[in-house]
């Protein structure tokens, strides 16, 4: 990479502080491979993801990040980086993905930018190399947001601007409530394993607690319609987001539940445009302070 070098570190950790905003534990190699074996589907298949794109261009118009090197965290096949670069055909760009798959998708639609695998809890770069950066439907995979946003303020330049997109608590609701239902009906005493996802509010003190100051943060809901329940699995299935809970157990759950699921996925949420399926959208556009 040309104007980045390795950084031999990893992610710094403070747990008097990072206590604050509460741990998941997410299986990243399971996440890496899902999201690697499925780099030729996603585009086909990741319409919110698409959205979400568009939404967080949107709020980064106006704000400066043409003053340096971007980093596109978790670029996925490199939309959010194409839409950027749409704009800005000059801008220094980098791309950067956990899954391998992913990462070369990337770098053969933009042979311009530079591209690397890489972790999102311990970018791959020295400190203060990037005058921004990007990242979008990503951060909701991650463990602690605290520890993986210290690592962003790190590698930006004074001044520099985060500005990201991720899936927040309330994203497949519907999903995951008839699937609480259906284990607790089934299995007396068992509690669903179905992940879960970032509050407004952590995310917040993620912020917060990086050192980084939000200039803008809100959340909005993204809803898709989908022919039946197993319409929505296939569809989660071929973008590689699949269940990343450490605890998951082997599938989303034994016959009897995936049909008391389904039933009352049906029952309590079909409408006229068919069954919703909803995202809850998180965006924020924050900043390193200056010196």
């Amino acid at each position: 990479m040309p104007f980045v070098k390795p950084a031999a570190r990893s992610c710094r950790k403070d747990p008097g502080v990072l206590l604050m905003v509460p741990v998941k534990a997410i299986d990243s190699e399971h996440m890496r491979d899902n999201f690697s074996s499925h780099a030729g589907n996603y585009d086909s298949y990741a319409s919110v993801q698409k959205r979400v794109v568009e939404l967080l261009c949107s709020k980064m118009t106006g704000f400066e990040t043409n003053c340096g090197p971007l980093l596109d965290v978790g670029t996925g096949t490199g939309a959010l980086a194409a839409a950027i670069l749409c704009s800005e055909p000059k801008h220094q760009l980098a791309v950067m993905d956990i899954a391998h798959g992913m990462t070369r998708t990337a770098a053969q639609r933009l042979p311009v930018v530079s591209a690397c695998d890489g972790d999102a809890r311990s970018l791959p770069f020295s400190d203060g190399v990037f005058a921004g950066v990007v990242s979008s439907s990503v951060y909701q995979w991650v463990d602690c947001l605290q520890a993986a946003f210290v690592e962003v303020s790190r590698v930006l330049k004074p001044g520099g601007v985060f500005a990201f997109a991720l899936f927040g608590e309330k994203t497949l609701h519907e999903l995951r409530t008839s699937h609480c239902q259906a284990v607790a009906e089934n299995n007396k005493g068992r509690s669903s394993h179905v992940q879960s996802f970032p509050t407004l509010t952590e995310v917040s003190a993620a912020v917060g607690g990086a050192g980084l100051s939000c200039r803008d943060l809100f959340s909005t809901m993204e809803v898709e319609y989908h022919v039946d329940v197993p319409d929505l699995l296939r569809q989660l299935k071929q973008i590689g987001a699949g269940n990343a809970a450490e605890n998951r157990p082997r599938g989303l759950a034994s016959r009897r539940v995936m049909q008391l699921m389904m039933k009352m996925y049906e029952e309590k949420y079909r409408c006229d445009d068919g069954l919703p399926a909803s995202y809850e959208v998180i965006v924020a556009i924050t900043e390193k302070p200056k010196l």
